[in-house]
């Protein structure tokens, strides 16, 4: 089925398609909040029947389905592989906290960004996602643990969300709008390998999310490494676009750091990336890598990840240490939609149907 995905349309912008099909303004605010409850056309049991079936035959309400789900026995992590309508598939990962629930989605398929140490990018960029897409996921996602709905959104899953920078904005919108899920901004992180550009356009939306910038390195050299677009933006031109952000949302940066053992994970790195951020409005969130097969990197050891906490805190920064989580169930990003084309070699449409791997709709 081609058509609209109703999902990714705001209220004014149901009313306008609704009055198409010759049906009063009024009706988008009972479509809005039907579709943002995860329901089908079918179940919208207040609409007219002859608009349903209408809307079965002209649009789209759910453009993705859960394909595989995986539960860790080590932390309860939930790892869920999600089919698009046009056969790609995508991950998110469920992760329980004291607090609920934290979603991590995606915002790509694959990505381009190149970053030595996450299987994201290995099969490269397929496609951006709609809006509609992730809301979808989202409700999806919501639905796994009855009594546990998703409290915590991040948008640290496949791709780079400044490179679907038009879509994911949309979809920020949508999450937080006040009929339907509501979700607070403040209550969703955004992750980027440091599209500069995109964090200064980002900072004047008026959306005031957590900005967490992948890091991992203490200066340029180290940095380039492992991360190309490195290449492209400067520490000095990225912590500038970070202060701005501050500045301009009042919300302090998270910096996200994997420890390499050998490349970044020694004293004088630590001692390095303090001197860099000292007086910023920040924290430093530092991740015992996973592993990805194809890259020959390796993770720090929880112990010497400690002590460069530790040393980082002698330092006055704010530094944590990520606990480890789903790594019984390839945890990492990209990791698990890497192995099914592997394993399978096609990908599946929302009806499931097989199709060759490459064979896109």
């Amino acid at each position: 089925m081609s058509g609209p995905e109703l999902l990714g349309l705001f209220p004014e912008e149901l009313a306008g398609y609704l009055k198409q099909l010759g049906q009063p303004a009024w009706r988008a605010g009972q479509l809005f909040g039907w579709l943002h409850k995860g329901r089908g056309f079918d179940e919208m049991g207040n609409l007219p029947r002859a608009l349903r079936e209408q809307l079965k035959e002209q649009a789209v309400d759910h453009p993705a389905r859960v394909m595989e789900r995986f539960e860790s026995r080590l932390d309860g992590t939930v790892k869920l592989l999600f089919a698009m309508r046009d056969g790609h598939c995508v991950e998110g990962v469920l992760m329980p906290y004291r607090y609920g629930l934290t979603f991590c989605l995606s915002t790509q398929v694959g990505c381009r960004m190149g970053c030595a140490f996450c299987a994201s990018t290995l099969e490269g960029l397929a496609r951006n996602l709609t809006a509609a897409e992730m809301m979808h996921m989202t409700l999806l996602a919501g639905q796994q643990i009855p009594g546990m709905p998703v409290h915590n959104i991040v948008l640290m899953g496949s791709g780079e969300p400044l490179d679907n920078y038009d879509n994911v904005v949309r979809f920020l919108r949508l999450v937080s709008h006040g009929d339907g899920l509501n979700l607070g901004l403040r209550h969703i992180s955004l992750s980027t390998c440091g599209l500069a550009d995109r964090i200064d356009r980002l900072a004047e939306e008026g959306l005031p999310v957590t900005l967490s910038v992948s890091l991992h390195a203490p200066n340029d050299e180290i940095r380039q490494r492992t991360m190309p677009v490195a290449k492209a933006v400067s520490m000095d031109r990225l912590l500038q676009s970070c202060r701005n952000y501050i500045e301009k949302t009042g919300r302090r940066v998270v910096f996200e750091y994997a420890l390499v053992e050998g490349v970044n994970d020694r004293p004088e790195h630590a001692r390095e990336l303090a001197s860099r951020l000292r007086g910023m409005q920040c924290h430093v969130n530092l991740i015992p890598l996973n592993p990805v097969r194809e890259r020959q990197l390796k993770g720090t050891t929880r112990l010497a990840a400690g002590e460069f906490r530790d040393l980082l805190e002698s330092l006055h920064i704010s530094a944590t240490l990520r606990r480890e989580m789903g790594a019984d169930i390839s945890g990492a990003c990209g990791q698990l939609r890497r192995r099914y084309l592997l394993k399978e070699g096609a990908a599946y449409s929302l009806e499931g149907q097989e199709t060759e791997k490459g064979d896109k709709a």
